[in-house]
């Protein structure tokens, strides 16, 4: 539509329209035969995307906030030790999380822009038993990409429960849940995903159903115990229903329309698109001059990028001229450098055109701000690799 603006920020993003449609129909009852299909089509897909056949999946209505504490209130009880790896704003918040349902936390926190090695991880793994090990697997704060495929084998030498934060992952970096022995990995909806925000979505492997069930105390939270919800999960996917909260109708029937796309790209070629744009974005930003706040170009992710902008450049000013250029971008957010950064989304149905309009944009704005480089380049560096 004429007049819109590009979104390309670390989520909400961009909409497919058949996603949007579905948002848009008239709103049904929850027990209506064909929401019920829908609900317990999307709860099967999501085992496709998460690359987990044994996994239990949960929909629940609530930001990805609520899908991080769907996995914490669960796992950990009073004294429970707990050790949270962090790199930017959302680890941090594990750490907040986990103490309120009293865990004992221990943090591995890295600098910004770095990541928490193996060995790190390992070696306190052998200091010390833990119950539950978090990460998040791209920290939106930072554009930071963990490995956690060696997590999960970790988690099983120490005794230890793997949780993964992939709000800004699922459905865009390579995931293999079951594959790498990761016992929960949670998102939400409004990222790579494709569906707008609402929906908190959570896949627990058998191993971390079998410690939920052996719980001494009940969960410290309501609306978040998985045993209000897990006979809901079961209902629907068996085609029946089961009562604990009146599900986001809308919500539910577009996760299954944007599931059924993802699953119909299939997930390698989706997470090679999502790879192959980040190349070109980054590589009109390092044609522009621009520096990036991971430290390593190894732990860019594919789905975000997170940049400094240049020295004399003002952020929000620079946000505004490249808003007036046709695209939103996102300033940022991690407190130690959120005055001197800048975040660019590129994930869910992004596209090379949505790309190179991104990065003529960023031109623009830059040169608006004051900034001086070679105008085009950016966008010539991009094209070329998109062209490839």
């Amino acid at each position: 539509m004429k007049g819109q603006t590009l979104l390309m920020i670390p989520g909400p993003v961009e909409f497919e329209p058949d996603v949007l449609q579905a948002m848009g129909a008239a709103t049904t009852s929850h027990l209506a035969p064909a929401f019920v299909d829908a609900f317990g089509r999307a709860l099967e897909r999501m085992r496709d995307v998460w690359r987990c056949p044994s996994g239990q999946s949960l929909v629940v209505a609530g930001s990805g906030t609520l899908a991080m504490e769907l996995a914490g209130a669960n796992l950990v009880e009073p004294g429970d030790r707990a050790l949270v790896i962090s790199t930017g704003v959302f680890g941090d918040r594990f750490e907040d999380l986990l103490s309120r349902h009293g865990a004992k936390v221990t943090v591995l926190r890295a600098a910004v822009g770095d990541v928490v090695g193996a060995a790190e991880i390992e070696a306190e793994l052998e200091r010390e038993r833990y119950k539950l090990v978090t990460v998040t697997h791209v920290d939106t704060s930072t554009g930071v990409r963990m490995d956690v495929r060696q997590l999960g084998e970790m988690g099983l030498r120490h005794g230890a429960l793997t949780v993964v934060d992939g709000v800004c992952s699922v459905g865009g970096e390579e995931l293999r849940q079951e594959e790498w022995k990761l016992d929960v990995v949670l998102t939400a909806s409004q990222k790579a995903i494709g569906v707008p925000p609402g929906l908190a979505l959570l896949m627990a492997s058998p191993r971390a159903l079998e410690a939920f069930h052996a719980r001494r105390r009940p969960v410290g939270s309501y609306y978040a115990d998985w045993s209000k919800w897990l006979p809901v999960m079961k209902a629907y996917e068996s085609r029946a229903t089961s009562y604990f909260g009146t599900p986001a109708v809308n919500l539910v029937a577009a996760l299954d329309v944007s599931l059924g796309q993802i699953v119909a790209e299939g997930m390698v070629n989706r997470c090679v698109r999502h790879a192959r744009l980040a190349r070109a974005f980054q590589a009109g930003i390092d044609a522009i001059g621009l520096t990036y706040v991971p430290a390593r170009a190894e732990h860019r992710a594919h789905t975000l990028t997170a940049c400094y902008v240049p020295e004399g450049v003002d952020v929000p000013t620079f946000l505004r001229e490249v808003q007036s250029a046709g695209v939103t971008i996102a300033g940022g957010l991690h407190p130690e450098i959120k005055a001197r950064t800048f975040r660019v989304g590129h994930m869910g149905s992004v596209r090379a055109s949505d790309i190179l309009a991104t990065v003529a944009a960023i031109e623009t704005g830059l040169r608006r701000a004051g900034h001086r480089f070679a105008v085009g380049a950016g966008v010539a560096a991009a094209h070329r690799v998109l062209s490839e």
